[in-house]
């Protein structure tokens, strides 16, 4: 079994800052690519951030120069430094993993439950 567990999210006013993380646990072989995706009411899901085991990371156009993605593999950690926030980024964050267990020769995909972010205009 594998658990992906977010926190750090939270309330705050247009432009300041949250930083959300994601640790993972369980039977856990490597972890491979990681990424945040967000759900916001009545839009689709959208992949915010992801990066690579190398920590080669990529953005949605919406937040390049604002959101930082990183990762921490000795802890099993990702996060996501939101900086200059809008309203617009109100949403669910939800952690990404590819996760190869032990016992397994490929990875699976798994998902977090989110961690609600809000912000104020």
């Amino acid at each position: 079994q594998v658990y992906l567990v977010e926190s750090g999210g939270g309330l705050v006013q247009a432009g300041g800052s949250l930083r959300v993380s994601c640790v993972a646990s369980g039977d856990i072989f490597s972890l491979e690519d990681m990424a945040w995706y967000r759900k916001a009411p009545g839009k689709q899901t959208e992949l915010v951030a992801s990066i690579s085991v190398n920590g080669s990371a990529d953005y949605v156009d919406s937040v390049k120069g604002r959101f930082t993605i990183s990762r921490d593999n000795a802890e099993k950690r990702i996060y996501l430094q939101m900086n200059n926030l809008k309203p617009g980024d109100t949403a669910l964050y939800y952690c990404y993993a590819d996760i190869r267990p032990y016992n397994s020769r490929s990875s699976t995909g798994y998902w977090g439950r989110g961690t609600q972010v809000t912000v104020s205009s």
